[in-house]
């Protein structure tokens, strides 16, 4: 015969069985959202450091866009609206014989692609130079900088010094600055390329020929390939 008391303990026992499977339940996450959350490894064999969780949430979807917390500057609101849903960041199909971490830029179909493994990349829309202006090849990335100082060229000040005569001191990082939150510098065979990957506080000049010649992405989304891209991968331009 059963007494009361065991009657009691049987029936917490049933309640934390209920409530464990309810916990198992709430951190299911589908494989498409895993890719977007968690950054891809590059190529190298030392240890990459880990994501903040806050962070690797606002890469994720949805929203991917959203505010980001720990920025020197505010980071601008962009208006999805304004930007062609292809492209907004997202995974993708994507074989190719370069190793997860690689970035390949295709300027002609304004897109750039960090490779993922199992064939999928991530992609993001981008905007890019006029036509002549720009590098194809190979390189790698030299290195980052958050909120980025800027100054242009001389060749850019002699094609339009109306334009860019006034910033020939340096433009301090903020968001009025044109490299945007981020700025990824690439080299080739240790010489610097002039060809950067940034940010912009223009983001309806995504997915269109306007830059000066280098690549520049909505701000949440070189911040976001700013967290991924480690130095040294490899940059493929076609």
């Amino acid at each position: 015969m059963i007494d009361e008391t065991d009657g009691q303990a049987r029936g917490v026992l049933k309640a934390l069985a209920l409530l464990a499977c309810m916990g198992l339940g709430a951190c299911t996450t589908n494989a498409s959202n895993v890719a977007l959350l968690a950054p891809q490894a590059a190529a190298t064999p030392e240890a990459q450091p880990a994501v903040a969780a806050e962070e690797a949430s606002a890469s994720a979807t949805p929203p991917r866009y959203g505010q980001r917390k720990n920025e020197r500057f505010t980071v601008p609101v962009e208006d999805l609206a304004a930007i062609p849903q292809k492209y907004q960041r997202q995974l993708v199909d994507y074989p190719t014989e370069n190793v997860p971490g690689t970035i390949v830029v295709d300027p002609k179909n304004r897109f750039l692609y960090l490779v993922q493994a199992n064939g999928k990349a991530l992609r993001y829309g981008v905007g890019v130079g006029a036509a002549g202006r720009g590098f194809s090849g190979t390189a790698d990335v030299a290195y980052k900088q958050e909120w980025p100082r800027w100054r242009p060229t001389d060749s850019m000040i002699a094609r339009a010094p109306e334009r860019y005569k006034k910033h020939e001191n340096g433009v301090e990082g903020g968001p009025g600055n044109p490299l945007g939150a981020r700025a990824i510098y690439l080299f080739k065979d240790g010489q610097d390329t002039y060809y950067r990957i940034h940010g912009t506080n223009q983001p309806d000049s995504i997915g269109k020929a306007v830059s000066a010649g280098c690549i520049r992405m909505l701000n949440n989304d070189v911040i976001d390939l700013y967290e991924r891209v480690r130095k040294g991968a490899k940059v493929v331009v076609l």
